[in-house]
Parts: structure tokens; sequence; C-alpha cells
């Protein structure tokens, strides 16, 4: 605890999140956003957004503003990022590379990365040799053996090729976290990791080292996952001879099972809790309940009040269970305890009854209504958690319940992957299913009906799956996959 309370008090706090636009804002994101943000505010510090998008085939634009939108609605707000710049940008890994490619030369300078010529085949040849031999999966050192006068002529030949760190192949790695004090590691476990990819871009572990370093971080507070890295960037800072930041890793958000939280057990898409009717102070509440708990032992406070009495030192590493159970009933106390009645008339406009929602439904819906209490009763599911019916109206044709359920997750991860969930989107995306599994559309479509709208009677599916967004549509599937497995 002194070594970091020392480093502390000698840098300006600087802390950052750097999110992967790849998909739908994450509630880990969120929750290891929280800390940061709380423990730079409560330090007077500034908190940084650095976006890592260097997996070019799964970044997007669209991921990326989904982020930025989430964290906004919960009311974590940054002071440098992509959008509104700051002294350390750009804040989009992938506008640095000529950054990375400068510290990848100055490694390879002075001996500590190497060239890597192996074949994606070769590669895979000794994973698999490795997982029969029930040995850890490693790269072999093979080029970091070989004549470099064969490794040049390879490149000069065509040769694509990695850059790869030079890790000491014996001795102890001894390692700092604010929460869990010293971490001690051979080195024989840690591996020759690649740093830069063939097609010039970095890997995380680069990237991560070089940005923050750069970009000032004090403190670098992110998940436990991550503590498997901790000695490839350690020995990072090392090789370029710069002071690493103070480390502090949080522990895993998991299910009642101690899993960690995926989206096959809960919904984790901040997009489901906003959709869903959690309001943000409550769910920002709940997840610093996840790792932190008050000194008045109080289970209801604002982001102001966290901030005001956050110390990271009091983070707890006990398992947080993400029970959703406990957050309805703190999202139920914050509808009534902290919004008047009128703040909650125009909550509920807002949430369930915009204009703009309307507009989206009433051209589905209008030519099956004659009379308004018509619209309650058709068009209900538009405004319902949870539509569940038996699980024999959601078996694909002729399929049995197991044959179906693994069926549709299949089809879901398919719709998962939609960043723009539109009509024309979804439908493609079910054509291709169909195709490639051999369905008739009556086998897969009057299911999927059910199961995102619970009954027969109900507008164009595709149409309707767009209005009711991704998240709600997710959830209602998953839930029949789990009503099938279980029948």
């Amino acid at each position: 605890m002194k070594v970091w309370l020392e480093m502390e008090a000698k840098r300006p706090i600087r802390v950052r999140i750097a999110p992967s636009p790849t998909g739908d804002p994450h509630v880990g994101t969120a929750y290891v956003a929280l800390f940061n943000y709380a423990f730079a505010k409560s330090n007077k510090g500034q908190f940084i957004l650095r976006i890592e998008d260097t997996d070019r085939l799964r970044s997007t634009k669209e991921s990326e503003s989904a982020i930025l939108a989430a964290l906004s609605w919960l009311g974590i707000h940054w002071d440098e990022g992509p959008d509104i710049g700051g002294p350390y940008g750009p804040y989009r890994q992938s506008e640095r590379l000529a950054i990375y490619q400068e510290f990848a030369a100055r490694l390879l300078h002075n001996g500590w990365a190497y060239r890597c010529i192996c074949s994606p085949e070769r590669l895979n040849e000794l994973r698999s040799r490795q997982q029969i031999l029930k040995q850890p999966s490693r790269y072999d050192g093979h080029c970091r053996h070989e004549d470099p006068a064969v490794i040049d002529k390879a490149i000069k030949e065509g040769t694509p090729y990695v850059i790869r760190l030079k890790t000491p192949s014996s001795g102890d790695m001894v390692m700092q976290d604010v929460l869990r004090g010293t971490i001690i590691i051979s080195c024989t476990e840690v591996d020759d990791q690649v740093l830069m990819k063939s097609d010039g871009f970095p890997t995380y572990h680069l990237a991560n080292v070089v940005d923050d370093h750069l970009m000032g971080i004090s403190h670098v507070i992110r998940g436990e996952e991550w503590i498997s890295s901790l000695p490839k960037h350690l020995l990072l800072y090392e090789a370029f001879g710069l002071t690493p930041p103070v480390f502090c890793h949080l522990p895993l958000l998991r299910n009642a099972d101690k899993s960690k939280v995926s989206k096959r057990k809960n919904p984790v898409s901040l997009n489901y809790f906003r959709e869903a009717g959690y309001v943000p102070e409550a769910l920002i509440n709940f997840l610093g309940l996840m790792a932190y708990s008050m000194e008045d032992k109080s289970e209801m406070f604002s982001l102001d009040q966290f901030i005001a009495h956050f110390k990271l030192e009091r983070i707890s590493l006990g398992g947080p269970v993400f029970d959703l159970k406990k957050l309805l009933w703190l999202n139920g106390r914050y509808l009534r305890e902290k919004y008047n009645n009128s703040e909650l008339v125009s909550y509920l406009q807002n949430q369930l009854f915009s204009t703009e929602y309307l507009s989206q439904i009433v051209p589905l819906v209008k030519e099956r209504v004659e009379k308004s209490e018509d619209f309650i009763e058709y068009a209900d599911f538009f405004f319902k958690g949870d539509v569940l019916l038996d699980a024999d109206q959601y078996l694909v044709g002729d399929k049995t319940p197991a044959e179906s359920a693994q069926l549709i997750e299949l089809m879901l991860e398919k719709l998962e992957k939609l960043i723009d969930f539109k009509a024309d989107n979804i439908n493609e995306v079910l054509k291709s299913f169909m195709a490639e599994h051999n369905l008739p559309p009556k086998s897969v479509f009057m299911p999927l009906r059910m199961m995102v709208c619970g009954k027969k009677a109900s507008p164009p599916l595709f149409e309707t799956m767009a209005v009711l967004g991704k998240e709600r549509c997710r959830t209602r599937i998953r839930a029949a996959i789990n009503a099938l497995r279980a029948s």
C-alpha cells in the first residue's frame, strides 16, 4: 500500500478506460469506468476515454457511438476522448499507428523483440501438438532462435511477419497490485507475445503500454482478467526504460454460479438496461455495490456520494454477484423514493410512450385497430418485458426441443452480430441462416414470432423486431432457448 501511495503523491492522477468498439456497450465497461471515474474525481484527477479499435474486422463507428452514448446516459463523463479531443490525442488507436511502429522499431533495435515468420499452419500444428500433450498453449520461440539472415531473406521475398516480445527464459517476475499486494510469477509462464501483427497494427499489449505512457496514465484500474497480461506489460515498461503506472485489478462480475457474467446467462448490454426501464441512477448505484461498501453500510447512494466517499483500498475482492433481483429491487426503490409523481409521469412518457416510439409502432398496427383499446391488446408486447410461453411454441419444424434450442442459439448468434438492427438486415440474416441449415421459412418464422411477440397475430415480423430493438429480442429469444432446454 505504501508504494502506490508514494507514487500517487508524485504524479497527477490520470486514469482511463479503453473499450473496444466491437459490439454493444457492455455492463463490464460501465463497471470499470465507474471505478476509474470515481477515483479520478475523488482525487481531483483526469478521466480519459480511449478507443481500442485495432481489431480491423470487428471495430465499427456505430459501436463506438453506442459506447459513448451509453456511458453518457449513466452520467459518466470524460475529460479527454475521441469526441472532445485533448492534449494527448488522437484517442483512437487506429489513428496512432505510426507511434506504435516507432516504438516497435525501438524494441527490435535494443534486442527486446524479434521478427517471427511462422505461418498460421505451423502455429496451428504447434497448438494442436501442445493440446495433445496437455501442455500450455504458447509460442515455442522458433524464430527467436532462427538465423537472422534467414528471417531477413524470407521477409524480403514477401513472407508476412509479426513482431514478438522477447521474454526472459528463467527467473521470477515480482509484481505489485493495489488490492492483492505482491504477485510472483515464473518467467517461464510468460509467452513471447505478438506486439505487432502482420498487417502493421499493434496488439493490445503494445498499444496499451505505449498509450498509457504517452497519455500520462498514473493508475491502471481494470478487470482482474488482465492480471495474466501484467508481466508482459511490465516487461515492456522495462524494455522502454519507463516507470510503470500503479496497477489495480477489479474483481470480475460474476453470475450466481460464480461463472463470469456473460450474455448467455444475463443481459449484459447497457442498451438492454436502458430499454428495459432501469434508471441510470439505480444501475450506477448497483455497479458501485458490486465491489464497494459505504462506511455507513448504506445501499442507496448517488454518483456524487460515491465519489465523495471513494477510497481505492476499500474495494472488496469478494466475487461480486451480478444479481438482477437486487438490481430490480434497487430500481424500484429509486422510482418510488427518488422520483416524485410528476417526474415519474415524465419518465414513463419518455420511456414507454414517447412520440418517437409510438410513431414506429402505429404504422405496424393501425390496420388491425378499430378503437383505441384495441391498440393495447394487439400491441401489448411492445411494452412488456416478458412474453414467455410454453416451450412447444418454439419448436423449429419437426425438431426436438434440444435440436430446436441448438438451432435457435445459432440463429441468435447471427442476429447479435448486427450493429444496425433494421428490418432489411434482420431479413438477410434470417435468409442466410435458413439457407445454411436447409430450413423452410415457416419452420423458423412462426416460432420466432412467438418468441419475440408472444402471439401469432402480430405485425410484420422483421419490422416488429426492429422496433422492439436488438436487446428486447435477444432477451426474449434467450428465454425461449432456456425454456426449450428445460423442457
